[in-house]
């Protein structure tokens, strides 16, 4: 490459972000309804939202209730050459249409039911196609699994720096080792104790770092459980917690409850019960509100601080700058001191801005005193609404068609679909695929043709 090939190849790495990144989010804040583009709305500004793996591995070993997979979803051998091949496609493809820097879940059924090394490889891929991996998984593995995933078996050294899994633990899962059945969500303590004691074992032996996040689905029978567990486990190690009311998604036959009981502002509610706070919602917004709220803040000892405030005006301030300077910039990508310097050349403002929210934060922790006693230690909280498939289907077959629905349910579901923050890559006809059509619509077919490719391996007859 030529010198000047090599300065444009700098100047391009050392903007706020990438170029491509740059019009990928150009198209996705055109494509929004107009009732989300409000100055709080980060998709298309500061990020495109997450991503998420389909078709790979849909087998689980747990039985839960609801199941957001279709009863054939058990009927698909686990393969890793399938996995690999197809995750490398969707994550290509990913690139192609949001990107760099993204994050992107491993999902599908129980991501261990993967061997170590073809787990190992479906992250390398997501990696190399420029997203940020995290592995769905229900935990209930053991600490070799772990170890053979994060070490090269050739050399015994680490093959990855940091890991991120995502712990799914709730009473209305069944057939957990040592405890087959829960009756309520205490009994689960030590497992989700265990499963981040093994990720600061692999820390502490092999140097490996790690992000952990805490799912639950939310169901009329562990409703009023919620607080107690944020209140027993927000120390444990989980850096976020995400909450799921239960939808009437997957397989039909284990939908036990009426789950019109479990609505957003019940759950949330549990949850600043346990957080023993209000969340702050409305500054920071991704996607629809119906869907998605997330509460971003800092734990000091037993207390929760929120990051911005939505009833402090300069909080509101202090986001726009934030995101008029960074925008969507990757704070983990190299150059990352050059990139800083140029964004912040570009709106000298916020450093005062910033300096305000600094103080602002202090405050609300208690002083600066407080945070030098008590560092503060980062935890999300989350809620995720997925919508019922007998809402989903109808809508989506109409988005499909160009048109927008006159009945204001059917409307509702197509704004909240146009607004989704969770995609899923379908590289063969070119569309991202919002996660909830996906589960209500396409994956049963999928899972079909699956069983066709990877059918389950009948046992060996008896001699």
């Amino acid at each position: 490459m030529s010198l000047l090939g090599k300065l444009r190849e700098l100047e391009v790495a050392t903007r706020r972000e990438h170029p491509d990144l740059t019009e990928a989010m150009a198209e996705r804040w055109e494509a929004l309804p107009a009732h989300v583009k409000t100055p709080s709305q980060m998709l298309g500004r500061r990020t495109n939202g997450c991503e998420g793996t389909h078709g790979v591995f849909p087998r689980c070993n747990l039985a839960c209730t609801p199941c957001y997979h279709s009863k054939d979803s058990m009927r698909v051998r686990t393969d890793g050459e399938h996995t690999v091949s197809e995750v490398d496609r969707q994550m290509e493809f990913l690139r192609e249409r949001r990107g760099p820097g993204q994050y992107a879940q491993l999902i599908g059924g129980e991501v261990s039911l993967l061997a170590p090394d073809d787990h190992a490889a479906s992250l390398q891929a997501m990696l190399d196609h420029g997203r940020k991996p995290m592995s769905m998984t229900h935990g209930d593995f053991d600490y070799d699994y772990l170890e053979q995933l994060a070490l090269d078996p050739r050399t015994g050294k680490p093959r990855f720096k940091h890991l991120s899994f995502a712990g799914h633990f709730d009473s209305m899962m069944f057939g957990r080792r040592g405890i087959k059945r829960v009756h309520d969500e205490v009994e689960l303590h030590p497992y989700r104790r265990a499963f981040v004691d093994m990720f600061e074992r692999l820390k502490r032996e092999h140097g490996v770092t790690y992000y952990l996040a805490h799912n639950m689905t939310v169901t009329p029978r562990n409703m009023g459980q919620v607080a107690q567990v944020i209140r027993d486990c927000h120390d444990m190690g989980f850096r976020m917690f995400s909450f799921q009311p239960a939808a009437s998604i997957g397989n039909t036959n284990r939908w036990k409850d009426d789950y019109d009981e479990v609505t957003q502002d019940r759950v949330w509610a549990q949850i600043e019960a346990g957080v023993g706070a209000r969340i702050p919602y409305k500054v920071v917004q991704i996607g629809d509100e119906r869907c998605n709220r997330t509460g971003y803040g800092a734990y000091m000892g037993d207390r929760w601080v929120p990051v911005l405030d939505d009833l402090v005006a300069r909080d509101h301030v202090a986001r726009d700058r934030f995101v008029e300077t960074f925008g969507g910039m990757d704070f983990e990508a190299p150059l990352l001191a050059a990139r800083l310097v140029r964004a912040i050349a570009s709106k000298p403002s916020a450093i005062p801005e910033a300096a305000r929210w600094a103080v602002r934060f202090a405050r609300r922790a208690g002083g600066v005193r407080a945070l030098k006693a008590t560092p503060p230690v980062a935890v999300t909280f989350v809620m995720h609404s997925f919508m019922d498939a007998r809402q989903v289907r109808p809508a989506w077959e109409l988005l499909e068609q160009g048109v927008m629905s006159e009945d204001p349910e059917i409307r509702a579901t197509q704004e909240r679909l146009q607004s989704c923050s969770y995609a899923m890559s379908h590289p063969d006809d070119g569309r991202l695929v919002p996660a909830c059509a996906q589960h209500s619509v396409l994956d049963p077919f999928e899972n079909l043709k699956l069983m066709e490719l990877l059918p389950m391996k009948e046992p060996a007859a008896a001699p």
